[in-house]
């Protein structure tokens, strides 16, 4: 019997397919093991009085043109699980699903089998993401592997990254039939839902009950189970959940799950707001924080769309704009290569430090198995209003080689503190002038400092550079196309990249001819789009 060779693809439990055949007439089972893409194989369908059917992925094939009868279905049910409310069963131990079509009698007609694989290299690339502990939703048609990569979520998470997971099980989807959850999930643990009805019910017991820092739901799609999504991101639980929807068009459009990423709200303009933003009165707008930080399209296996700030992204949506997601394809080694980079957006104006480490790290595109051979860097700190004896003591922690300087025209980054920030003092400019990134703590404390420093930590750098910097006259030229641009129709025009005091020129200059502007991107390549009030 031929195993399953997919290659750059490692599988688990491939003995788990025998499994799923050893239930099987006979007649179908030599069917499939005579065919060279046994391993391809996705579903069985077997309907009474009609010819067995096999789904592969190159395409669907009949088995027998033997029809199937009463007998056949038989012996299949008397040797799985019992099916469950949802008229689904499994076989124990395996990943496997098993489907029942029932006759108004409530007598099985017919059964589909669904081959149930864990593969690893699936969220390659999405693993730096779903590590940062942000919340992320999966959203894709049936079928595109949604299950196969929770599952792979699930036993990095509890495995690798060495935290509490806690999958929430409704019919046995994710780990498989019987009480001992299959090892695809890896260490996590996992509470099986009685009846789909009450998932709601157990994600909140799983909170209350068992203290974890990950939780792991399939297929939501009820009111009560975004409720409870929302209870749990509040209790600051990471939450790892797929959805019904193919895209986030398609989830903020729908009534039952909109409340995902924030719901929302009819809301009634003024007159005079209405004139300057050049709407109806009557608009639509996010009616609250999202539950989920990112959400991910999986478009096709290996291939995803991602959202980074899901609040932001929404927000522009509701303005008849669409912001281009970030494209990424695993390569034949499941590693995460970027396609095309994300134009994301952020609420308050300023870049979420967090994803730009993970999103960094991303382009590395190093394999688990090799380890990044990263030199110490040294690195400049100007620091402004910042106690330098904490610095000087904290560096030494690091594994880049931390230096203090005065001036600024040698940092690479400008440490100071929001009230020093504030008072918008010379050396803040001129470093918003020269180029030279800008680090705001909240207090000059020891505790804000160590976590500034943890970002120059093994194979990661928080140095940036800025290209060689255009010419002001330029880029305000450039801003005035622009606006002239939206004027005549565009819906959004995005500038080039620019240094801060070029861009905080640019903002200002489309304030003037009444057109909104907002800044997007990470540093270096953040930069200004301009739209429509």
């Amino acid at each position: 019997m031929s195993t399953i060779n997919r290659e750059g693809l490692k599988t688990l439990g491939e003995e788990d397919l025998v499994s799923l055949l050893s239930v099987m007439p006979d007649r179908l089972l030599d069917a499939l093991q005579n065919r060279d893409d046994f391993g391809d194989l996705l579903e069985i369908v077997m309907d009474v009085g009609r010819p067995p059917e096999a789904r592969f992925l190159g395409g669907d094939i009949f088995l027998s043109e033997q029809e199937i009868s009463e007998d056949d279905l038989r012996y299949v049910t008397e040797r799985i699980g019992e099916f469950g409310q949802d008229n689904r069963a499994g076989i124990e131990r395996t990943l496997h699903r098993i489907s029942a079509i029932r006759n108004r009698d409530g007598k099985v007609i017919g059964i589909t089998c669904r081959v149930g694989r864990a593969v690893f290299g699936t969220i390659k690339p999405v693993e730096e993401l779903v590590r940062s502990g942000k919340s992320v939703l999966l959203l894709g048609r049936p079928g595109v592997g949604k299950t196969t990569m929770l599952r792979e979520v699930s036993r990095i998470l509890a495995d690798d990254a060495q935290r509490r997971v806690i999958v929430v099980d409704t019919s046995n989807e994710i780990a498989g039939d019987g009480d001992i959850p299959h090892r695809a999930i890896g260490h996590a643990r996992r509470m099986q839902v009685p009846t789909p009805a009450l998932q709601h019910d157990v994600m909140i017991e799983a909170v209350e009950n068992h203290m974890p820092e990950v939780i792991i739901v399939d297929e939501m799609g009820t009111e009560l189970e975004t409720a409870a999504a929302r209870t749990i991101a509040e209790r600051g639980v990471q939450l790892i959940a797929t959805a019904h929807g193919n895209t986030l068009q398609n989830l903020i459009m729908n009534p039952t799950l909109s409340d995902l990423v924030g719901g929302l709200e009819s809301v009634i303009l003024g007159d005079d707001e209405a004139r300057r933003r050049r709407t109806q009165k009557t608009i639509l707008e996010r009616k609250r924080p999202p539950t989920f930080d990112s959400v991910v399209e999986i478009k096709t296996w290996g291939e995803v769309a991602i959202h980074y700030d899901v609040a932001s992204v929404v927000d522009v949506m509701l303005r008849d704009l669409q912001p281009r997601p970030e494209v990424r394809k695993a390569d034949s080694l499941g590693r995460g290569e970027l396609e095309e980079r994300a134009v994301f957006f952020l609420s308050n104006g300023t870049k979420d430090s967090k994803f730009e480490t993970s999103r960094s790290s991303f382009r590395k595109n190093v394999p688990d198995d090799q380890e990044t051979s990263v030199s110490a860097e040294t690195i400049f700190i100007c620091p402004f209003g910042i106690n330098r004896s904490f610095i000087q003591e904290l560096a030494t922690r690091a594994v880049a080689t931390i230096m203090l300087t005065d001036n600024i025209e040698q940092a690479d980054v400008l440490l100071t503190t929001r009230i020093h920030y504030r008072r918008n003092a010379k050396l803040v400019k001129s470093a918003q002038d020269l180029g030279v990134p800008i680090h705001v703590l909240r207090k000059n404390t020891k505790l804000q400092i160590q976590q500034f420093l943890s970002g120059f930590g093994k194979g990661s750098s928080r140095k940036l550079a800025y290209s060689k910097p255009a010419s002001l006259e330029y880029a305000m030229q450039e801003a005035q196309d622009a606006v002239e641009k939206v004027w005549d129709g565009e819906p959004y025009i995005e500038l080039e990249p620019q240094r801060p005091f070029i861009r905080r020129q640019q903002h200002e200059l489309a304030n003037r001819y009444n057109v909104a502007s907002q800044s997007v991107g990470v540093e270096p390549e953040r930069r200004i789009t301009v739209f429509r009030r």
